[in-house]
């Protein structure tokens, strides 16, 4: 018999469906991903710290869990919501299955719920809070808790998922035959700046031939002065960009001494750094689908992305151009310093889930920490 659960948002709606998760309670903000592949990279992807995740596609666990997917230490996410949770699972290197993985993590997850009306309703209203029961079943009181759910703004989820010590990392790409294999690179040095960096980001930089260290944000200032390294890369992360002080000083400090590249919560570091403002977006951009337009060759690349904030490109100073925007609704997508070396992108080039159109990125920055390090 499965157990009975219970969605319930803040504006009164409430859905019924079954657990295939941890049982118990838990709170957040709800996003929608529109990917069809890649739940155990979305699972497990610091960006979505204090949220609860819907995935728009029908059904999710037909390939299980393996040991090698993942972009970060644990799961995530606050929640997660899907129209049907596969059991039947067949993939050559899976080790259990989804509900599985989300039990022994103690994440609580509801199926056979209409996901379409749901994401319909994010879509007209916005981001909205919402609490996910298997203990409280009861519509109103449910709701009563998600209304008292704190916003996302609040809350400093940085310091909940960035490291606590610097570490150094060797890991690069998957290979059939052999899995991820070490790479032992010795220049340039890349200090990455970890406000909940994802695993593949470092594979794609160490893969492209630079030493990674990762340091926290709060000693990322202190790292730099001592360790100096050739260039500083902020990742992603979760929250609001504007809490993230540490990263704003970091990039005012060293921009026009050291190169810097962002993504993601990074990029949006930057923007406020340079003096650029951000807001947020009415129910924000996840998925592996978004068509992302350089404006600077033409191009279009079809990205991933996961982020509730963008820059406002109208509060950048002239010094700072738009490169890159969302065609589904113009949005800030990448910008870049016209005189020195620091320049950032909203969406995922490093995929995971998502397509390799963008990894040209790592590329051209390693390059360019190349020759700081000459």
């Amino acid at each position: 018999m499965k157990k009975r659960a219970i969605l319930a948002l803040e504006d009164g709606t409430y859905f019924l469906g079954y657990s295939f998760g941890a049982e118990g309670e838990t709170q957040g903000e709800l996003i929608f991903n529109t990917s069809m592949t890649g739940y155990q990279e979305i699972l497990t992807d610091p960006s979505y710290r204090g949220q609860i995740v819907v995935m728009t596609y029908t059904q999710m666990g037909n390939y299980g869990i393996n040991a090698e997917d993942i972009e970060s230490r644990d799961i995530q996410v606050n929640g997660f919501v899907v129209k049907e949770a596969f059991t039947g699972y067949s993939n050559w290197r899976a080790k259990g299955s989804l509900g599985e993985y989300l039990k022994e993590r103690g994440v609580v997850a509801i199926e056979g719920i209409d996901t379409r009306a749901l994401v319909k309703r994010i879509r007209e209203r916005g981001v909205i809070r919402g609490v996910i029961s298997t203990v409280e079943l009861d519509p109103k009181k449910a709701v009563e808790k998600a209304r008292k759910v704190p916003d996302i703004s609040e809350l400093d989820l940085v310091k909940e998922v960035s490291t606590r010590e610097p570490y150094t990392w060797s890991q690069g790409d998957w290979k059939l035959t052999e899995g991820y294999t070490d790479v032992y690179n010795e220049r340039p040095l890349i200090a990455v700046v970890d406000f909940g960096v994802k695993f593949n980001i470092l594979r794609r930089l160490t893969n492209e031939g630079a030493k990674v260290v990762v340091v926290p944000p709060e000693g990322a200032m202190d790292f730099v002065k001592r360790e100096d390294p050739n260039a500083l890369f902020l990742s992603n992360g979760p929250g609001d960009p504007e809490r993230v002080v540490e990263g704003i000083r970091l990039v005012r400090e060293f921009a026009g001494k050291k190169p810097i590249f962002g993504i993601c919560l990074g990029c949006q570091i930057i923007g406020l750094a340079l003096g650029g403002k951000t807001y947020k977006l009415k129910f924000g951009h996840h998925g592996g689908n978004h068509p992302v337009k350089d404006l600077r060759t033409g191009k279009v690349e079809i990205t991933a992305q996961n982020h509730n904030f963008a820059i406002d490109p109208d509060s950048l100073p002239p010094e700072v151009e738009v490169t890159h925007v969302n065609l589904l609704d113009n949005t800030v997508e990448g910008i870049r310093h016209r005189e020195i070396p620091v320049f950032a992108v909203q969406y995922h080039p490093e995929n995971s889930p998502g397509p390799h159109d963008s990894y040209y990125l790592f590329k051209e920055f390693v390059e360019i920490a190349k020759r700081a390090s000459l």
